[in-house]
């Protein structure tokens, strides 16, 4: 009997999350993952325009045990619920425009297709998405029904846009998702993996270095250092390459073998100027970074602290990391400069501006595109040069593409800058600085 209510249960639940996505004009798609023209087309369209496209999972880990324990009007107006607050919370969360899908493609959860584009979204954080989402609907159901408590796994990976075939990527990202949300055994939860700790153990990762540029001199000031993954594998891209380490809990151990490959090379190609290591807000808030660091520093005798910039990536909130300040305050102790970047791109860049008071700050591309034919970007330029002044800080501008832009940047005294106007990113060894 209870087999069978099980059963019964899974086939109610499908037709519950018939047409999630209010706009599409196919209401359902069945497990297993079957992809249809709408969703085909849709991400076809974002990639070609030059954008990212995200696959998002919602793994509801208990629908079981609730088919058990509620009855059976009960369980199925509770996913009724759930589905209405999944599609509030996406559209509070997102654009219309940036939604491409969302849907139940199996049996468990939802499967939500995202379009990214960096020069309007800035750094758009998934992790901070998908957190708000969850929690939005964890809380609605609560209040409706306060003896339930939903259980939900998130994952999700981003679709390869080189990948000879778009259908085959798509497949493939959905597949390594679910892998990452259900923490399956399963093989792409395990090449996920293994990719990971073998790019870890062998320090697989290709460094890349962009110069930074005196505006005023055209001269090189100093060097952005930029991490990709193994040539030609599933990890190339550093979205990819980042995203799984993250969702794999491997983001500190590749952050740290990233700085200590970056100051290894350093000192092979006797560079002297400055360099700026990216960071994340969360490696910089582990207890252990500061004394992990110290360690690495003290393998490359010769370099200075004076002369490295930890620059404080991704567009998201500071608040609630218990270490991050007092590893700030540690870090300048020590020696290095701050650089927070992204400014512009939204409430929690400045926010960071606020509380730690950075040495540099670097401008987003998404204020610097097309800057000389807009008025109000300038007038965004001006407004956080303002605020540079007022924190004490150096300005970088970011993504200079061609001269008209970089003209703009000169008649309003910008202290720095980086772009493809000025130079691509090149190996550190062999490129830039030998």
């Amino acid at each position: 009997m209870v087999h069978r209510f099980l059963k019964n249960a899974k086939s109610r639940l499908g037709k519950l999350f018939d047409g999630l996505h209010p706009f599409s004009s196919r209401r359902f798609y069945p497990p297993p993952f079957i992809l249809r023209n709408p969703i085909l087309k849709g991400v076809t369209g974002a990639i070609h325009s030059g954008n990212e496209v995200a696959v998002l999972i919602f793994n509801l880990q208990n629908i079981n045990e609730l088919a058990i324990s509620l009855g059976v009007r009960e369980h199925s107006q509770l996913m009724k619920t759930i589905k209405k607050y999944f599609r509030l919370a996406v559209f509070n969360e997102l654009e219309q425009r940036d939604i491409i899908s969302l849907h139940d493609f199996y049996g468990d959860g939802l499967t939500l297709f995202i379009q990214i584009n960096y020069e309007r979204q800035w750094t758009l954080d998934i992790n901070f998405i998908t957190k708000n989402i969850v929690q939005f609907v964890e809380n609605k159901v609560y209040q409706l029904y306060p003896k339930v408590e939903l259980c939900m796994n998130t994952g999700y990976m981003f679709v390869d846009k080189d990948h000879y075939s778009i259908h085959d990527s798509i497949v493939k990202a959905h597949r390594q998702a679910i892998a990452i949300t259900e923490k399956s055994l399963g093989i792409d939860g395990q090449n996920l993996i293994q990719l990971v700790n073998r790019l870890l153990i062998k320090k697989e990762v290709i460094l890349l270095a962009q110069p930074i540029i005196d505006v005023a001199t055209n001269e090189v000031r100093a060097l952005e250092i930029l991490a990709r993954g193994p040539k030609d594998s599933p990890l190339e891209s550093p979205m990819q390459l980042f995203s799984v380490a993250r969702q794999t809990g491997k983001l500190y151990e590749l952050e740290m073998m990233v700085i200590e490959k970056a100051l290894e090379q350093l000192k092979q190609s006797k560079w002297r100027q400055d360099i700026f290591l990216n960071c994340t807000p969360m490696t910089l808030s582990n207890i252990h970074f500061t004394n992990d660091l110290k360690t690495i520093l003290d393998k490359f005798i010769g370099i200075s602290p004076s002369k490295i910039t930890i620059e404080v990536t991704e567009n998201e909130s500071i608040e609630g990391l218990k270490y991050f300040i007092y590893n700030i305050k540690r870090l300048r102790l020590m020696g290095f400069r701050i650089a927070v970047d992204d400014t512009g791109a939204g409430y929690s860049s400045l926010q960071t501006i606020s509380e730690i008071m950075p040495d540099i700050i670097k401008i987003d591309q998404s204020v610097i595109k097309n800057i000389d034919k807009n008025t109000l970007k300038e007038s965004m330029l001006k407004g956080l040069l303002l605020v540079a002044k007022e924190a004490g800080s150096l300005v970088v501008a970011e993504g200079i593409e061609n001269e008209a832009e970089a003209s703009v940047l000169a008649r309003n005294n910008v202290d720095l800058a980086q772009g493809y106007f000025y130079a691509k990113p090149a190996t550190l060894i062999k490129g830039i600085a030998t």
